[in-house]
């Protein structure tokens, strides 16, 4: 695995980035920004939050069909708080993109919840 830091990320970032509509540099940072929307909406999460928990999907959605699977897991791990990462993993489980490589980190069980709840 190809391990990230904050020198890297932007050009690996950049090696993994499929949009073919792109028109510039500036439509490619707005789309990188959306690794800060998902940080910081998991700051504000509290589970049961039904618009928070679905614009935090729409984001990861966007992010996996931009980025691809394997490296946007990566970068949203790097960029996602330590303790924040339990309810990362718990969207990544419900959208069932979650590795089996990480399995020390347990998920939040009230947003499973919640997300079980969305899905109906």
């Amino acid at each position: 695995m190809y391990q990230i830091n904050d020198d890297n990320f932007f050009i690996f970032a950049m090696k993994h980035y499929d949009n073919p509509n792109c028109k510039g540099m500036d439509e490619f940072k707005d789309d990188l920004k959306r690794f800060s929307y998902v940080k910081r909406l998991l700051k504000k999460l509290k589970a049961g939050d039904g618009l928070k928990e679905r614009l935090i999907i729409n984001h990861l959605i966007i992010l996996y069909n931009l980025f691809g699977s394997k490296a946007t897991t990566q970068m949203l791990f790097f960029k996602i708080d330590e303790k924040y990462k339990n309810k990362l993993k718990s969207f990544l489980i419900f959208l069932n993109v979650m590795p089996f490589d990480n399995m020390e980190i347990i998920p939040d069980q009230n947003v499973l919840e919640s997300l079980r709840k969305i899905n109906g």
